[in-house]
């Protein structure tokens, strides 16, 4: 639980999904590459962030442990909400946040890949853009 934003003592939430989860290994991989990317373990459950903001947290609910939550493009949003692949994410959806599960064989990595670059790119300061968009940084592995 938390009140005004901190964490209340003694209060702690359950692990949410494994971090050590290959499927969550390779969510990490994609995030981390971007610019001052940081991974936090907050409401258990990984998150992603450009130094502070989330970008991308692992674990949408607990019955929907293996998936990731992005913030999107505003004016992508509705396309993505229509996608049977995509969903509304409580608490988050009416600032344009969706999950989808990850799967070993049927998640296209190259889409999500896409989508945690558009979302850190919503939540990331103008240097974090410069370097992302600077010579050399398309060399980064997705």
């Amino acid at each position: 639980m938390s009140q005004g934003g901190r964490r209340l003592p003694g209060v702690e939430h359950p692990q949410v999904v494994d971090p050590r989860h290959p499927l969550v290994e390779r969510v990490r991989s994609l995030c981390l590459v971007l610019p001052e990317a940081v991974e936090v373990e907050a409401w258990g459950r990984p998150t992603f962030r450009a130094a502070k903001p989330i970008f991308t947290y692992v674990g949408a609910s607990m019955d929907r442990p293996l998936s990731i939550v992005v913030k999107t493009d505003p004016e992508e949003h509705r396309a993505l909400v229509q996608d049977d692949r995509f969903y509304g994410v409580p608490y988050f959806d009416r600032n344009h946040w969706v999950g989808t599960d990850l799967d070993a064989t049927g998640t296209d990595w190259q889409l999500l890949a896409e989508l945690i670059e558009t979302s850190y790119r919503q939540v990331a300061l103008k240097r974090q853009l410069a370097a992302l968009d600077s010579p050399g940084a398309a060399e980064r592995s997705l």
